[in-house]
């Protein structure tokens, strides 16, 4: 497996992963802000997106769609069904609830762009590429992890970080689906590397012990 590479990008530094496949493509995962820094980028890299893959629809995470609309590599993106209104022409309403602690409505009609309409819809057990889909709600209803279990590594956007897990407080929020998603992740093969939407790299057996030592709760 080529390097991986991590862009932090936009106001809530969130992680987009550039991910290496064969040929010169690649798969994009969570392009949140600044799609021409992304843009640049891969093109120093060499590569082209075959897949654009979403872990979940909240705005930092998708927010640089339209600048990659623009380069006309829009029409891999990927998100789970239940994410969907997220995305499209219709989605600045959802997303404003989504943001209301952060300003909502002003906070995003500063950064607002129409947003483009995903290609395809995922649900649990789909496979992208090299990696399964496994569908982890509670931060999001369709919160989803990237894992490519030939490599032994997983991407799992908000639900499972270096030390943490994500919130449940913003719209579409459950934290009992997150403490279910968690524990599913947390059973899994704890040689897994984790890639987490923010913040550093960790692996399942590394939260596993932290989880159960006490040091993070739900």
């Amino acid at each position: 497996m080529n390097s991986i590479h991590r862009m932090v990008l936009g106001e809530f530094a969130v992680n987009c992963w550039i991910y290496p496949l064969e040929n010169g493509d690649c798969a994009l995962i969570d392009p949140g802000a600044e799609g021409r820094a992304i843009l640049t980028m891969l093109q120093r890299l060499h590569l082209r997106p075959r897949y654009i893959l979403l872990t979940h629809g909240h705005f930092d995470h998708i927010a640089a769609l339209p600048a990659l609309r623009q380069a006309a590599v829009t029409e891999a993106i990927a998100l789970h069904r239940e994410d969907a209104p997220y995305l499209g022409p219709d989605a600045f309403r959802l997303h404003c609830r989504s943001f209301a602690p952060f300003g909502g409505t002003s906070f995003l009609e500063e950064r607002w762009e129409d947003l483009p309409s995903p290609g395809r819809l995922l649900e649990e057990g789909d496979s992208v590429g090299p990696f399964r889909i496994l569908h982890l709600p509670g931060h999001t209803p369709g919160s989803v992890a990237f894992f490519d279990e030939h490599e032994g590594i997983l991407f799992s956007g908000d639900t499972l970080f270096n030390n943490g897990v994500g919130r449940t407080d913003l719209c579409g929020g459950n934290e009992k689906a997150l403490a279910a998603s968690l524990e599913r992740l947390l059973s899994m093969d704890k040689n897994i590397a984790v890639y987490p939407g923010h913040g550093s790299n960790t692996s399942i057996g590394r939260e596993f012990a932290r989880r159960h030592a006490g040091n993070y709760a739900m």
